[in-house]
Formats: structure tokens, C-alpha cells, sequence
């Protein structure tokens, strides 16, 4: 076997020859170059040449003897790693081998047409980058290597970090035998991303195992700070189904990271990289604009549909060139080593206010005491299942990790190394919270969740939750098409699993109280709010042009992620309901809004779109939803209009809307109205005649039918969806709405809470039923059993 073979000779057949780093990276020259995917050029050492350097300086004895010594208790892990590195790093290189490198080397500066030109130099194991174990970190990488000397030293570091502590033990955990591993090097052209920026892909989301989006991780300058999660970076998510969709632009979150620090080459001084402070115009600043973002969505694509399986792709922008390129692929190994359809949800049983939050790993909810560790050589002192609270991860931590009953780390995101093994290890994790070291105190009881979403949360104290096993495989088939409420953006893709026909009520006020917190009318008029609301509104838009493109970004983002998990199924997205009191709530608010005495029947809903006091609010809700169905390629978003009290304000609703570029019919467009005030069940065939369809608000219904305050608990006895005056009410609506054509269903709380209000309304033959994810499991069984009595 040679000793060095072309990234262009090599592909995944070779693990064996060259490790799964490079026989990926020969994979994707010679079969994704075609179609667009930039890997930048390299070779690989083969696993014969390190073989042949073992056996030329007689190490492997000495060696063995390190590790069985390890094995057997009587030398630490730290003793044997270091003595057999030492080993390593005594020996010579082959003289042949070294000639081959030299060699390859010059031939690499004559494709470059540049002297001496700088390469990262990566270990490439022949046990890594396994669809059941990724031995992410464990070896070695050396960038900014320059001229034939510093080659082959780090060549002999690459070599020697085969035996990293790290390595060691994990290769003893997963049950690989050390001397059966070889180590292939691969020397690749740098990218010059310490003048621009680099970072991770995963095509599936790392946390939920939702399969149709691509997870994009960005900072400046070269990727390690990313990976090694000592930088909290920019989060960009695409929705791969509509990447093909000529014209679209389907990213459907943004989130702008703070970038504090960048690594860039180092000038002299015996190192080739240095970590230094991101100047400070960079930071509110995202790395990737739209269109690199989406061509990095499209190669995660190709690459996952080349390799069969969800990956996990680190990419690098030449600052010189401006060009992208993918620097490794590997394979995802947690979310797709998943059997099974079915998963566990957790769920706090208290409300409780967070003392910290960050990005949430692993979907679950843990309890303990804290220990906060600063450095690894504390890690003597962690006991066993408690809380791990630190600054950030490598893989020298993971040994401790495996002991943790969960993870807080000040820094890092969704990509970072402490993020990747707390997944793969099973840990919940609540990742780049920016302070937990400082603000925990040793051996505080605390709870971690990451139960709510992409944001984790730590409490003060141990709290009470409980845990389900859901098994969407044993729900039964039914004929009525059974949709969910999704509340919040951030809690999406937590329910894809569950076999739902679309999205029954996505409620856009959620939107703008999680995402958007101001009120739009004081983003739109700034100048119109009190000094401390007009500096927290600078400090929200501060990565967007202003109030405007802020407001119609982050609705029409939150809006998508929505629509995306059961794409192309419907989407019904109601717009903005909150009553005069809510809205006074958000930043700014209180200038904007009126005093009522009784908000829930006063300025909301329709009554607001065509008001001089919100029609701009109104204008910017419209722009956010053209975006997401002409620009993002959501077509299967369905607008709702809530609380129309008469066909009248239905028209000057849906003449606003027009004005705005959503007219109803063009572009497939579907507007619906919410059916929650007697008069639309009195008037159905009036409002049928301008509406595409109807959902059934019961909450509001049955206050208005019974007069009872949903909110009052004097009344609360009085309050139910099951009283026959409702009932009635609905039978008739759901009549007329058929004797009219247009479709119907319900999207209020009641056949979520009440088994038997679902099978009245299957026996009444309503279209679609909306459930709460939480409640879907009971419900749907109930509706397939009515289906089955009612014949």
C-alpha cells in the first residue's frame, strides 16, 4: 500500500486505508464536485505508513504494556496517555515516509500556485466517523502549518494524539481495541476563513431529530472556536423540502450570536493560531448572508442524500476568494441512531421563573446539586449525578460528563462540543447561558429543562416534573382530519412525530410576545414611546434596518418554523388577537392602547386591522405573511381572521388584506374565519360567502352563548363547552358551513380537555379537529372510536 493518496484517488470504501475523516472528504471530491460542492484539495497518509512507523521504531510492546498496566489499575489513565505519546513523539518518522510527505506537499504548492503554502493538518482514525460512534474531537488538529519542517512535526503530533487521554477512554467505552486503530493524516489546503468565517451543519435538528431542516452554526474566523464551543455563534436553520423550489428563500430562523472572540492565524512566536477579541462591528453582524446560507443548505442536501443518513458537515469561507467550501462530513450519530417512532416528553408540574437559559440539549429535564468547575484539573472533586456547571467543554471533560446527571455551560451553541457529547451521551444540557459559573453557587439544587423548545432553562431549586412515552405508531387511523395547536416557535418540532394532518391554530400573538416582546406600533413610531421603552426597542433591532424590518423578520420566520413541521399539510395561522390589555403589556405598548373595562369584548381581533390605531401594526402583519408563503415557499399557510363580528367588518378586513398583496385566491391564498361569536353562526352563510373556510373558537363561543367570563374563577363552575345551548350552537354552524361548501373544524380547547365534546363533533361530521400536542394521544383514540360507533 502507498503511503499518501489524493483526497481525488480515495473514497468510502477506505476507511480501513486512510480513517472516515479522509476517505469522506476523497468521497466528496470525487463524487459531489459535480454538482457544486467545494472541498478544498489535500491528501491522506494511509494507514500502512503508520503501521510501518510503529513497527520501524519498535513501540508497539512498550506501548501495549502502558495500556494493559492502565487496564489491569495500577498506572492512572494520565500516566499511560502521557508515556505512550512520549513514546510517539521520541520516534522518527520513516525516511521514505517523510520523503512522500515532502513530496506531496510541493505538489499541493504547485496547485496552489503559492510558496509554502499553509494546510490544516487533521488526524483521521480508522475507527471514527461510524455510524454508531463519532469520536468526535478525540484526535488532533493543527492548522496554519507552513513548509516541510513544521509538516512533519505536526504530522508526528497527529500520530502521538491517537493516544490522548480522551482518545483512550473512548475508545475503552465503546469497546475498540487500541492496537487494531490505526491513524491516517490528511493534509488539506487552508481555507482562509480567519479572514471571514467557518463553522457546523447537521441536516436534521440535533435536539427534536426533525428530519427537513438543515442546522447552520457561524462564527468568524477558523471553526474551532465553533466546534470547541468556546464561542457562542450565529444559528441559522433551513427547511430543505422547499429548497428546490425555484425563487425561495426558505430560512426560517436567523439568530445573530454574540461572536466574542475569533481565531486567526498566528504571527510568529512558535504558534499558528491565536484566539483573539471579535472587533465589535462584526458582532451584531451575521456571518452568512441569505444567499450563502441557502447554497450551504443546499449541499447539506446533497451530501445527506449522497450518504443515505444525516450528517454532520463542517464548512469554511475564504475571506480572500469569498468562495464556501466543505471541510469534513461525518455521519449524525444520536438523532439518527433513534429506533423507533416513539419518544418521551417531560414536563415541569409547577410554573417556575428561570434564573438562566441558553440553548437546550437533549429534550429533558434533570435535578441536583450543582458543581461548578472552571478547569478539568478540578474534575477530582465532581460527585456523581450532579449538575456539571462550567465555562465550556473539550473532550478532555467527557469522562466527566459521563458521570453528569446534566450540563451548564456559560458559552457555546447548538454545535458546540459540549452540546454534541451531552446529546450522544444522553445528558440534557443547557448550553452558552453567558454567566451560570458566576451566578450558581457550589452545591445549589437546582433544575435544568429543555422540555420547552430550542431554549433551556435552569431554575432555582429542585422541582417536580413527570415523563410520558408517546408511541405515534399505535394511533389509530381516522377518518376526520385531526390537526394540532402550536403555540410557540420555539416548541415546533418538538411534536413532528405525531401523525397530524397540519396545524390546526398557530396564534401569531405568540409570536409576537416570545420573539418579537414590543408592541408593533412602537417599533413602527419609536419617536411615540417613553425613553427606557425606546432604548430597550435600540437594543432588540439593533441587527435589523429598523422597527419595521425587525417586525416583519422575526414574525415571518416565527410563522415558518410553525408551518414547517407537517409541510405540505395545512397550516392555519390566525392572525393577531390580543386584547388592549395584553398588548399594553409589551415594550412600548402602553402608549399605543386604550383603557377598557372589559378588554375581551372591546378593541381586538377584526376590529383592529382597519383602525387608524393599528393599521400600520395591521400592514406589517400582512408583509410578514406574503413573505413566508411567496418568499419562503410556505403556500400551505392558511390566514385566519379572528373575532369578525359582523359580514360588513369581514369586508373591510379582507379589502385591507388585499391592499396589502394578500387577496384571497391569488396565489392559492385561503382566508378563514374564526367561528367564536353567535353572530357567526346566526350570519354562517353570510360569512361563507367570503371566507374559504371556518374554525370553531369554543372558549370564546361558550363565554358569549353562556355569558360567562372564561377568566372569572367565580364562574369558572359555569364554563363548558358541553352545555347544550354550545352544542347546538355548533351543530347548526357546522350545517350550514357544509349546505355552503366550505370546510370546518375546531380549534378551541375543549375536545382536547373533554373526550366525549370530540365525539359529539365526529357525530356531527366536523371536518378537522385541532388537539394540543399533550392531549393528542387520548383524543385521537377517542375520535376513532366515535367514527367506528357512528358507522
Amino acid at each position: 500500500m502507498p503511503s499518501i493518496l489524493w483526497f481525488e484517488q480515495i473514497g468510502m470504501g477506505d476507511v480501513g486505508c486512510v480513517g472516515g475523516k479522509n476517505a469522506s472528504l476523497g468521497e466528496m471530491v470525487c463524487k459531489l464536485g459535480e454538482s457544486g460542492v467545494r472541498v478544498p484539495a489535500g491528501f491522506a497518509t494511509t494507514s500502512a505508513a503508520y503501521r510501518d512507523f510503529i513497527a520501524e521504531n519498535a513501540i508497539e510492546t512498550p506501548m501495549q504494556e502502558r495500556i494493559r498496566l492502565y487496564q489491569a489499575g495500577r498506572i492512572p489513565l494520565e500516566q499511560a496517555g502521557a508515556e505512550i505519546r512520549d513514546l510517539i513523539l521520541s520516534a522518527h518518522l520513516p525516511d521514505n515516509f517523510a520523503r512522500d510527505i515532502r513530496a506531496a506537499y510541493d505538489q499541493l504548492e504547485e496547485r496552489a500556485k503559492a510558496k509554502n503554502p499553509d494546510v490544516a493538518v487533521r488526524s483521521s482514525a480508522t475507527a471514527e466517523d461510524l455510524p454508531d460512534a463519532s469520536f468526535a474531537g478525540q484526535q488532533e488538529t493543527f492548522l496554519n502549518i507552513r513548509g516541510h519542517r513544521a509538516l512533519l512535526e505536526a504530522c508526528l503530533s497527529c500520530f502521538a494524539s491517537l493516544f490522548t487521554d480522551r482518545a483512550i477512554s473512548y475508545r475503552e467505552a465503546k469497546g475498540f481495541d487500541h492496537f487494531s486503530v490505526a491513524l491516517s493524516i490528511g493534509i488539506q489546503q487552508m481555507v482562509r476563513s480567519d479572514l471571514a468565517g467557518s463553522g457546523v451543519i447537521f441536516t436534521i435538528d440535533t435536539e427534536t431529530g426533525f428530519p427537513h431542516v438543515a442546522v447552520i452554526s457561524a462564527a468568524w474566523g477558523l471553526g474551532e472556536t465553533v466546534v470547541q464551543g468556546s464561542v457562542d455563534p450565529d444559528k441559522y436553520v433551513v427547511f430543505k423540502p422547499l429548497l428546490a423550489t425555484p425563487g425561495t428563500c426558505p430560512i426560517i430562523e436567523k439568530t445573530c450570536g454574540e461572536k466574542a472572540v475569533r481565531m486567526i492565524y498566528a504571527d510568529g512566536g512558535g504558534k499558528s493560531t491565536r484566539i483573539v477579541a471579535t472587533r465589535l462591528s462584526q458582532r451584531g453582524k451575521f456571518v452568512l448572508d441569505d444567499a450563502e446560507i441557502v447554497e450551504l443548505g443546499r449541499w447539506a442536501v446533497l451530501v445527506e442524500k449522497h450518504y443515505g443518513r444525516p450528517m454532520d458537515l463542517e464548512w469554511a469561507k475564504d475571506g480572500q476568494s469569498g468562495l464556501i467550501y466543505l471541510v469534513q462530513a461525518r455521519p449524525e450519530t444520536v438523532q439518527s441512531g433513534r429506533s423507533g417512532a416513539a419518544f418521551r416528553t417531560y414536563r415541569l408540574k409547577a410554573k417556575a421563573q428561570p434564573i438562566l437559559s441558553g440553548a437546550a440539549v437533549g429534550g429533558a429535564i434533570a435535578a441536583g446539586k450543582a458543581c461548578v468547575l472552571r478547569n478539568a484539573g478540578d474534575m477530582a472533586r465532581f460527585p456523581d449525578g450532579a449538575i456539571l456547571v462550567t465555562g465550556n467543554t473539550d473532550p478532555d471533560w467527557v469522562p466527566l460528563m459521563r458521570r453528569a446527571g446534566g450540563i451548564v455551560t456559560d458559552h457555546g451553541g447548538s454545535t458546540s462540543h459540549a452540546a454534541i457529547v451531552s446529546r450522544e451521551l444522553g445528558v440534557p444540557a443547557v448550553i452558552g447561558t453567558g454567566h451560570a459559573t458566576a451566578l450558581l453557587r457550589e452545591g445549589q439544587p437546582i433544575t435544568l429543562s429543555c422540555a420547552g423548545g430550542e431554549q433551556g432553562f435552569v431554575y432555582d431549586g429542585l422541582l417536580d416534573y413527570e415523563s410520558e412515552e408517546i408511541d405515534p405508531g399505535s394511533f389509530p387511523a381516522t377518518r376526520t382530519q385531526v390537526m394540532v395547536n402550536i403555540a410557540e416557535p420555539a416548541s415546533a418540532f418538538q411534536w413532528w412525530r405525531l401523525p397530524a394532518k397540519g396545524v390546526g391554530l398557530a396564534r401569531m400573538e405568540f409570536i409576537i410576545n416570545t420573539l418579537i416582546k414590543a408592541h408593533p406600533m412602537a417599533l413602527l413610531h419609536p419617536e411615540r414611546v417613553a425613553e427606557a421603552d425606546r432604548r430597550k426597542i435600540a437594543d432588540l433591532i439593533k441587527d435589523h434596518a429598523d422597527g419595521a424590518d425587525y417586525f416583519v423578520d422575526l414574525l415571518s420566520r416565527g410563522i415558518a418554523r410553525l408551518a414547517a413541521p407537517y409541510y405540505p399539510h395545512p397550516a392555519i395561522v390566525r392572525l393577531s388577537d390580543f386584547k388592549t390589555n395584553e398588548y399594553a403589556h409589551l415594550i412600548g405598548g402602553s402608549g399605543f392602547e386604550p383603557h377598557e373595562e372589559n378588554p375581551m369584548l372591546g378593541f381586538r381581533g377584526a376590529s383592529r386591522y382597519y383602525d387608524e390605531r393599528y393599521r400600520e401594526g395591521f400592514s406589517a402583519e400582512c408583509q410578514a405573511l406574503k413573505r413566508v408563503r411567496e418568499v419562503m415557499g410556505f403556500a400551505n399557510v392558511i390566514i385566519m381572521v379572528p373575532f369578525c363580528r359582523t359580514p360588513a367588518e369581514a369586508d373591510r378586513v379582507l379589502a385591507i388584506m388585499a391592499q396589502n398583496g394578500l387577496r384571497r385566491g391569488e396565489h392559492a391564498l385561503q382566508i378563514y374565519m374564526m367561528c367564536e361569536i353567535p353572530s357567526n353562526v346566526v350570519l354562517a352563510q353570510e360569512f361563507a360567502k367570503r371566507f374559504d373556510g371556518f374554525s370553531i373558537g369554543s372558549n370564546d363561543l361558550t363565554q358569549l352563548v353562556l355569558g360567562v367570563d372564561r377568566d372569572s374563577e367565580f364562574l369558572a363552575t359555569l364554563f363548558d363547552e358541553r352545555e347544550e345551548a354550545v352544542k347546538i350552537m355548533i351543530g347548526d354552524v357546522i350545517a350550514k358551513a357544509h349546505a355552503a361548501g366550505i370546510r370546518i373544524g375546531i380549534c378551541g380547547q375543549g375536545p382536547s380537555d373533554h373526550p366525549d365534546f370530540a365525539e359529539f363533533l365526529v357525530h356531527q361530521g366536523i371536518d378537522s379537529i385541532s388537539l394540543n400536542p399533550d392531549s393528542f394521544a387520548k383524543a385521537i383514540k377517542s375520535i376513532a372510536e366515535a367514527e367506528v360507533a357512528g358507522g
